[in-house]
C-alpha cells in the first residue's frame, strides 16, 4: 500500500512540473530605445549683433588744375552694430544684413598745394549674404551697397559729404550655443571718386577704398 501511495505521489509531482512551468510568468525581452539623431543647427531667422574691426586702404586727391594731388594710406578702427535675417533650405543659406559703424579710418599726405587729409567718420553697409551651412558652421560670400560720411581737405580748403559706394566680401560664422554665433568677416569697400572740395583753382576730387577685417557676435531670436 505504501508503495502505491509513493508511486502515485511521484507521478503527480512529475506531471505537475510542466503545468507549473506553463503558469510561471515570462520575462519580457529587453528592447533598446531607438537612437535619435542630433538635430542640425538651423540658421533661419532674425538676429542682432555687434561688430568691431580694422580697416586700411588708399586715399587719393586729384586736382586737375592746381597742385593738390596726392595718394596716401588711410587706416583705423571700426565699431558698430548689425541686424539681419536668414533663410535656410537644406545646406544653402541666403540672407540680408545691414550694419552701421563708427569709423576712425583716416589718413594724411602732402602735395604741392599743402597738406592733404581724408577721414571716414562712419560707415554703413546693406548686403546680401549667400552661403553653405555645415551644421554649426556657415561659410558665405556677401555684397551690396556701402555708405559713409567722407571728409577731405587740402591746402587749407575742405568739405564733407555722404558718399554712396559698394562692397563685396566673404566670411565664416560659427555657433556658440542655440542663440549665439560668432563671425569673422572681410569686406572690400569703395566709396567712389567725386569732387570733394574746392580750392582757389577749382574742384578737387577725392576717393577712398578700404580693406576691412572685423569680428562679430550675433544673437538669434
Amino acid at each position: 500500500m505504501r508503495r502505491i501511495l509513493f508511486a502515485g505521489a511521484a507521478v503527480y509531482a512529475l506531471g505537475g512540473v510542466p503545468a507549473f512551468a506553463a503558469d510561471a510568468p515570462m520575462r519580457s525581452p529587453i528592447v533598446k530605445a531607438p537612437e535619435t539623431a542630433t538635430a542640425l543647427f538651423d540658421w533661419s531667422g532674425f538676429y542682432l549683433g555687434a561688430v568691431a574691426g580694422y580697416g586700411w586702404g588708399d586715399a587719393r586727391h586729384s586736382d586737375p588744375v592746381g597742385g593738390a594731388n596726392g595718394r596716401f594710406d588711410a587706416n583705423g578702427w571700426l565699431l558698430g552694430g548689425t541686424a539681419g535675417y536668414n533663410w535656410q533650405s537644406g545646406r544653402m543659406v541666403v540672407g540680408v544684413e545691414g550694419d552701421l559703424s563708427w569709423s576712425g579710418i583716416d589718413g594724411a599726405g602732402s602735395s604741392a598745394a599743402g597738406p592733404l587729409s581724408t577721414n571716414l567718420n562712419w560707415l554703413g553697409t546693406g548686403r546680401v549674404r549667400a552661403g553653405y551651412a555645415a551644421d554649426a558652421y556657415l561659410f558665405y560670400v556677401t555684397g551690396g551697397a556701402a555708405i559713409g560720411r567722407f571728409e577731405a581737405a587740402g591746402g587749407g580748403f575742405g568739405a564733407s559729404d555722404t558718399r554712396l559706394g559698394w562692397t563685396v566680401g566673404a566670411g565664416f560664422e560659427a555657433k556658440i550655443d542655440q542663440n549665439w554665433t560668432a563671425k569673422l568677416e572681410y569686406l572690400y569697400v569703395d566709396l567712389g571718386e567725386k569732387d570733394a572740395y574746392s580750392n582757389a583753382t577749382g574742384p578737387v576730387a577725392a576717393s577712398l577704398t578700404s580693406h576691412i577685417v572685423r569680428v562679430g557676435l550675433n544673437y538669434r531670436f
